[in-house]
């Protein structure tokens, strides 16, 4: 293996919101990345090796380090490409929590109303999947049945949105940041399976203005590329992530320990890995694979839970 490190690659497909919220940052940024589409469902067999399990797209990989959840993803894009800047002097932190409302509360609700309206159209291989991703029944009869009440919960969403651009501002924090990303993202899932999306999003005249020049922004330079490719990309270099203790760090753990990691919420499988990199806001592990090699999966610490192997 060399030390080459490659460009930068997104596992995803493009039904996804998440992806989405990804690929209008690669648009922000006009940074050239290499596209895997994966599918919708399992299985994704030149997936799995690259993130020990971990089920959720989109995944970004750059060379033999993988990032899971968009938290972490976009931190790394943040420091690689730091101009033009998702986070404006003097909100660092902001743009990043507001993802704990779009991506969970926000998009809960989106994703009701969305599969609800679209009940009579959802293969039952979509539904097992999702069922088997939540851990609970996607119960599409009931999302339908609530659309009443998810219409009335996107309209709070979305009036939030619209009451941030009343003063005219063309962005929520007033320059182009996260913010605008994260909360883009509910209204892009909307728009992309409503066909009446207009009838739900026009007495919000700023936030459609405000979409559109989001819209605008496009995906960056995309090209596309197969799973086989990114695998053999992964197994010809390193893992490029540098040892990184947390001294305060509340369990006390550090790198060289043998931990597991798993989502919160849904998707709930478990990678095991030793410890490289850790921070309060990340957590890197050290994985070996027969397909790859050497694999640094990275991982949140906001909405992921790690325990000690046992």
């Amino acid at each position: 293996m060399t030390a080459e490190s490659p460009g930068i690659i997104l596992h995803h497909f493009d039904q996804s919101p998440f992806g989405e919220k990804i690929r209008v940052i690669f648009g922000f940024k006009n940074i050239a990345w290499q596209s895997v589409r994966v599918s919708r469902i399992l299985p994704r067999p030149d997936l799995m090796p690259l993130t020990g399990g971990y089920r959720r797209t989109p995944v970004m990989q750059i060379g033999a380090d993988i990032f899971c959840d968009t938290q972490v993803m976009i931190r790394e894009l943040e420091a690689r490409y730091p101009k033009p800047t998702l986070v404006p002097a003097g909100q660092a932190g902001i743009p990043y929590a507001l993802a704990m409302w779009s991506d969970r509360v926000f998009f809960q609700n989106t994703v009701n109303l969305v599969f609800g309206t679209n009940a009579d159209k959802i293969p039952q291989e979509f539904i097992e999947d999702r069922t088997q991703l939540r851990g609970a029944r996607f119960d599409i009869a009931a999302m339908k049945a609530a659309i009443p009440q998810m219409m009335d919960q996107f309209r709070a969403h979305v009036d939030w949105i619209e009451a941030q651009l009343g003063d005219g501002r063309k962005w929520l924090l007033g320059d182009p940041s996260l913010a605008d990303v994260n909360a883009y993202m509910n209204i892009w899932y909307l728009r992309t399976n409503l066909a009446d999306a207009d009838k739900t999003l026009d007495r919000f005249p700023r936030t459609m203005v405000w979409e559109n020049r989001i819209r605008e922004i496009g995906h960056g330079r995309r090209t596309e590329i197969s799973s086989a490719d990114a695998l053999a990309i992964a197994a010809k270099v390193m893992p490029q992530t540098t040892v990184q203790a947390d001294p305060y760090d509340p369990d006390g753990r550090k790198p060289g320990d043998q931990v597991i990691v798993t989502p919160d919420d849904y998707g709930r499988v478990a990678v095991a890995g030793e410890i490289v990199s850790l921070s309060a806001q990340h957590i890197a592990i050290h994985r070996q694979e027969e397909r790859t090699g050497d694999i640094v999966v990275h991982f949140p610490r906001a909405g992921f839970l790690v325990s000690n192997q046992r």
